[in-house]
């Protein structure tokens, strides 16, 4: 159940990050979405001692929803960057 509600909650996140970036490409929304996904599940993992079975501690869920954020906000200085040289 934790796996399901890390990837869904990482999901959603990315699929935000693209609407407050108003990116319209839709590989570039599949990029953040997929993004999102994998930093929720890992930071979720190691946050919750590395288990998936069972619940998630309100700790682990806060750790992986800030690592997410920060990976997409990373994503998006970087991909930013890299249009304007």
């Amino acid at each position: 159940m934790a796996l399901l509600v890390l990837i869904v909650l990482g999901a959603t996140l990315g699929w935000l990050a693209s609407i407050l970036a108003r990116t319209e490409a839709p590989g570039t929304i599949l990029r953040q979405v997929a993004l999102g996904m994998a930093v929720s599940v890992v930071a979720g993992e190691i946050a919750n001692e590395g288990t998936m079975i069972g619940s998630l501690s309100f700790l682990s869920l806060g750790i992986a929803l800030a690592a997410t954020g920060v990976a997409l906000v990373l994503y998006h200085a970087v991909a930013r960057r890299s249009v304007k040289a």
